[in-house]
């Protein structure tokens, strides 16, 4: 179904966008219908305006992206179109570069670095330094990332320089071929080595958080082993590793299993009995992978960033 052009708002930065929903609509879901009255914009960010409450149907927010609607109802959508100025600008930015060559680029991010620009955060991320340090992966999809870190999360990560190579990493990554292995600290003492394995997606209520959520309901299958490493008193540091990628995993997984990372504030807890630490203290130390073109296995590893091996000494000092 096509939408009226006269129903399509206006375009200006910081607009607030009143529609009518077509009659012809009804059944179909709130996020496509989005994107036919607004077509400047991309699923993916009518979704996350959803998510940030910048939508509301016949006066209502907090509404889900899949909401099926019925037709004649109005939608206001609040845009923030400036805040995007400047999300695909090169920045100089300084990476810690630990393996380059011609399609090829592991970094090791450092923690409060985003990987991609996003709401409340369209500069200063990596994807601004990669452009400014290889201007050629503005030609590939994500400048080249094929995988993330989480903002406060610090360790390695791969991009791709070429668009071979990224079609490459990305069937390794499917294929689950590319090994990562993260350090972190959990909260309580774990006796022994094992395995989480249950399906994530996003929380059924608060919306910015995921959750192990059954398959039926949405969730992805997820699997995360994990390896006793060093034990302290009232926390252990647990070696883990990812055999699927799913937003936030080791974390959701360890606080599913009662054992949240030290400092996590969305997952976390705050107890007296837990040393303070300013982030989750989680660090991806090494990373394993084919060579798109040699077909060598490479494997690097990170040291722990300063802040956490403090962490790491006070605990052993205690």
């Amino acid at each position: 179904m096509n939408i009226p052009v006269e129903n399509r708002g206006d375009y200006s930065p910081t607009a607030v966008h009143r529609l009518t929903v077509p009659e012809g609509a009804a059944g179909r879901r709130l996020d496509q219908i989005l994107a036919e009255l607004l077509p400047a914009h991309s699923r993916n960010r009518l979704q996350s305006w959803v998510r940030e409450g910048r939508v509301s149907v016949d006066g209502k927010g907090e509404c889900e992206a899949k909401r099926k609607l019925r037709g004649g109802e109005i939608l206001v959508v609040a845009e923030l179109a400036d805040e995007r100025v400047g999300a695909e600008a090169a920045e100089d930015i300084p990476l810690a570069i630990v393996f380059e060559d011609d399609c090829l680029l592991v970094i090791d991010k450092p923690a409060g670095l985003v990987v991609h620009p996003g709401s409340g955060n369209w500069s200063g991320t990596l994807m601004n330094a990669l452009l400014h340090h290889a201007p050629a992966v503005a030609q590939i999809p994500r400048a080249g990332i094929v995988h993330r870190l989480d903002k406060e999360t610090s360790g390695l990560l791969v991009v791709a320089k070429t668009p071979a190579a990224q079609t490459d990493l990305v069937r390794q990554l499917q294929a689950r071929t590319v090994k990562r292995q993260y350090l972190a600290l959990a909260a309580g003492g774990i006796d022994r080595n094992g395995k989480v394995e249950a399906p994530i997606g996003r929380h059924p209520v608060q919306r910015t958080r995921m959750a192990v959520v059954a398959e039926a309901s949405g969730g992805k299958p997820a699997l995360t082993r994990y390896r006793v490493v060093e034990r302290f008193p009232h926390c252990t540091l647990v070696e883990c590793s990812l055999e699927t990628g799913r937003t936030h995993q080791i974390r959701v997984h360890m606080a599913a299993l009662g054992h949240p990372l030290v400092g996590d504030p969305v997952y976390g807890r705050s107890t007296p009995k837990l040393p303070a630490f300013h982030r989750q203290a989680l660090h991806a130390a090494r990373l394993g992978l084919v060579h798109p073109v040699s077909r060598q296995a490479l494997q690097w590893e990170a040291p722990l960033p300063g802040d956490f091996a403090a962490l790491l000494e006070a605990l052993r000092g205690a």
